[in-house]
């Protein structure tokens, strides 16, 4: 790699020492303040941090940080790679993940789906990883028709490489104007955010995964790569068991992904799959926290998709914990709370906490869900009997309950 120039090598630096002092006294893991520290002293630090790597750039609302860290896992095959483990998907992430890691070759970074087109423009990422997009944090997003459409013209005449999951027409209409795109097709559990065609808007028909418009010649793109149930296909058509450890067929979606993405850089999927397989828990989802005797595993849910996805892999015989807050990185609003179904919970002990406990409490007992309040997540551990339990929380909860543990990865 080419050297920095002096001040971006001073920016860096001094963004890495903040980080590490972050780190020291106990006020954060440093994936945030050292890079707003190199921006402050050095505002084009990314761009320059990121010549001569090649780097993937992965996005959607649910699954980026699992599927990074998939990425992340294969590529150390080939080299020493730079990534933003722990979810700090904003510029400032980036550039401390980058600083942290400064002579690493690669490069794999968890990108928000609103800031994708500008931090395209300035890394000149080779590849790009779009998974899925749906409704989350609407006081802060927008409207995910408007993401796309940045999507789609971020891409367009961009030389990257495109890696897009087909079964989401959404992400289908972004990639679409990429010069080279490589279709998976990962599934798509929620469908509520796309019924209509993002092209001309008329309906779109939908039979078994593939899905066509019935104005217009948009619809499902033939995949490269396919998801079947355990299984995945690769573009030559051999099957390939998913063999990982992390659970539901969300995560597989996000491993076929994955295999898709560094096969790219030249690892081969024999050489990916037991790489995947190393993989036990991310940044602290699917961990097993325990104390007293009360087993509990933690999952993360932000948005009605991802509640879909965690009800997946919970297990119906035990009693469970649903968190919620809303603080900023959460979105002020909770009336999303509305667009999921709950009643798959009845028949289950369940407890209700976190700063918005009240609006669950209402959307659980609309419909028809028993439950019970507890003050927080301490106390509603506490009224579990000894063994297992399941924990959804939405992101600050999750955070929140992370700390209680000592940051549980």
């Amino acid at each position: 790699m080419s050297q920095l120039p002096f001040r971006a090598q001073v920016a860096s630096a001094l963004g890495r020492t903040a980080a590490t002092l972050s780190r020291m006294t106990g006020r954060g893991d440093g994936s945030v303040i050292g890079g707003r520290v190199g921006l402050v002293l050095e505002p084009d630090l990314l761009r320059k941090l990121a010549q001569d790597r090649k780097l993937v750039l992965v996005s959607a609302t649910n699954g980026k940080t699992t599927t990074t860290r998939l990425i992340t896992s294969a590529l150390l095959e080939l080299g020493e790679v730079a990534t933003n483990a722990f979810g700090a998907n904003m510029p400032a992430g980036h550039v401390s993940a980058l600083s942290q890691a400064k002579r690493a070759p690669y490069g794999v970074l968890e990108v928000d789906e609103k800031y994708l087109p500008d931090v395209l423009d300035t890394t000149g990422a080779s590849v790009l990883c779009l998974m899925n997009l749906s409704r989350d944090q609407m006081d802060r997003a927008a409207e995910i028709w408007l993401l796309a459409q940045k999507w789609r013209r971020a891409v367009a005449g961009k030389p990257v490489h495109v890696v897009a999951n087909c079964d989401d027409p959404l992400v289908t209409w972004a990639a679409s104007t990429a010069g080279q795109v490589i279709w998976v097709a990962a599934g798509q559990r929620w469908k509520e955010d796309s019924w209509c065609c993002p092209e001309c808007g008329g309906p779109l028909d939908r039979k078994d995964s593939d899905w066509a418009c019935r104005e217009c010649t948009f619809r499902r793109p033939q995949p490269h790569w396919v998801l079947d149930h355990d299984m995945a296909i690769d573009p030559r058509g051999q099957r390939w068991r998913l063999d990982i450890q992390l659970p539901g067929q969300a995560n597989r979606a996000n491993a076929v992904m994955a295999l898709a993405v560094v096969e790219i850089f030249g690892v081969p999927v024999q050489r990916a799959l037991p790489k995947l397989a190393e993989v036990r828990s991310v940044a602290g989802r699917y961990t097993t926290v325990e104390r007293d005797g009360r087993h509990a595993r933690l999952l993360l849910a932000k948005n009605p998709a991802g509640w879909l996805e965690a009800f997946d892999v919970t297990d119906p015989a035990l009693p469970i914990i649903l968190a919620v807050n809303a603080q900023g990185p959460d979105g002020r609003d909770t009336s999303w709370l509305w667009d999921v179904d709950y009643r798959i919970l009845r028949g289950r002990p369940v407890f209700v906490t976190g700063e918005r406990k009240l609006d669950l409490a209402l959307r659980l007992d609309t419909a028809g869900v028993p439950f019970q309040l507890a003050g927080d997540f301490t106390e509603a551990l506490a009224a579990q009997p000894p063994g297992r339990v399941d924990v959804i929380a939405n992101y600050t909860a999750f955070q929140h309950i992370r700390t209680e543990f000592g940051r549980a990865e």
